[in-house]
């Protein structure tokens, strides 16, 4: 089978402990723990730092983001923001979007050096970037300006529902955050993700063919696969399914292409292709709706308790006043702070249906182990128990390595 690349790991061959042998069983716990062996400890290292330094990067940029908001609050920023719009326009939803927009352009040029450090210095450090300064500023000010296009028009729709509906908000609010996510979903192969990437479609028949079948044999009405050009921002391998309601795409990067066997390029795309069977796309959008509910009934007690405190110091005046932004967004990234775990075990449980979706239809538990070997180059390959739990929104490279083995032996 045709090698697409190199590798920092080793070319990919099964150990002996991971094959099969007459009259032998396979052992699934020394197929996995064969696999591991075979990730050099340099490689092993090297994920584990990074991995480490990703948990305290995300602290720092909390910190970081509490205190920018904060300072907008009690400096009086925000209230001098909000004065600015009032004085623009007499239209709340305009008031509402131009806050926002100098809102967002403040956070953006307060948090940008760590934006440098978390994106492009940290990257290149670890081997995983491959923009140079210019390349990666580009990407940055496309994502600001779809954020700005984008995050205005639903911050100004929010706070339309606040003045309307003032009693009912958290559950109106709601629905309308879900018509943002589905809009958004809906748009994003077609309008945003395009902006940043080229996508082609896959020619190769050699790889094209049997990913096409396996669409086919799942029930999957597609005719191409697409590759996007990610070599140009990064060395990651990766997959995905987007889109909704006829925007739908399968798209592997270009990366994978490079550094994948064929078998491990059917393992990720059988895996990728279960999230669009099972339906996880629509799940998603309801659990997170959910999530937004409950978030919007704890804002509405605490917004009302800390604007009782300091609304007269920050010169809010209630949740339908723009200048009160701030303190909405702190505590809601409170909220789903203390809610990660919870957040990281809905969709590692989606991911680990996926894998499982993923090896029936591929039928590839060695590609499948494989690839989640590659995946070491920036995610923990072993973590602990708890760690896994609270903090990884995927299975770990030795759960999936393990669940690949288990249904490897099963087929004997």
């Amino acid at each position: 089978m045709r090698a697409f690349g190199s590798d920092s790991i080793p070319a990919p061959t099964i150990p002996a402990a991971a094959q099969w042998h007459p009259g032998a069983a396979l052992d699934p716990d020394s197929a996995t723990a064969a696999y591991l062996a075979t990730v050099p400890p340099a490689v092993r290292e090297r994920s584990h730092r990074y991995t480490d330094g990703g948990y305290w990067l995300q602290l720092w940029g909390l910190l970081l983001s509490a205190a920018i908001l904060l300072f907008l609050l009690h400096a009086g920023w925000s209230r001098r923001i909000r004065d600015w719009a009032e004085r623009r326009s007499r239209r709340g939803v305009v008031r509402s979007f131009l806050y926002y927009v100098v809102f967002t352009l403040i956070v953006s040029l307060l948090s940008f050096p760590l934006t440098v450090y978390a994106g492009l210095v940290r990257e290149h450090a670890y081997g995983l970037s491959t923009q140079g300064f210019g390349g990666w500023l580009r990407d940055q000010l496309v994502g600001l300006a779809v954020s700005l296009v984008l995050g205005g028009l639903a911050v100004a729709a929010l706070y339309a529902v606040f003045r309307r509906f003032p009693r009912r908000w958290p559950v109106i609010g709601s629905m309308v955050g879900m018509g943002f996510l589905v809009f958004t979903v809906v748009i994003s192969p077609v309008f945003l993700e395009p902006l940043f990437n080229r996508f082609t479609p896959l020619t190769d028949a050699r790889i094209r063919d049997p990913i096409l079948r396996m669409a086919h044999a799942n029930g999957i009405a597609v005719d191409r696969v697409y590759v996007q050009d990610a070599s140009r921002q990064t060395t990651r391998i990766s997959a995905h399914v987007s889109g909704l309601l006829g925007t739908q795409r399968i798209v592997l990067n270009d990366n994978l292409l490079r550094r994948a066997t064929l078998p491990e390029i059917e393992a990720v795309m059988g895996h990728e292709m279960g999230h669009y069977v099972l339906g996880h796309i629509y799940q998603f959008l309801i659990f997170f709706t959910l999530v937004i509910l409950a978030g919007f009934a704890i804002l509405r007690g605490a917004f009302a308790w800390a604007t009782a405190r300091w609304g007269g110091r920050w010169g809010v005046r209630g949740i339908d006043d723009p200048a009160g932004l701030p303190l909405l967004m702190l505590i809601l990234s409170a909220y789903l702070t203390v809610l990660t775990p919870v957040l990281n075990s809905y969709v590692r449980g989606a991911e680990s249906a996926a894998d499982a979706f993923g090896l029936n239809a591929a039928r590839q538990p060695d590609g499948f182990a494989q690839i989640a070997l590659k995946l070491a180059e920036y995610r923990k390959l072993d973590p602990g128990p708890v760690e896994e739990f609270l903090l990884f929104d995927h299975p770990s490279g030795r759960t999936r390595i393990r669940m690949a083995m288990q249904w490897k032996a099963a087929q004997q």
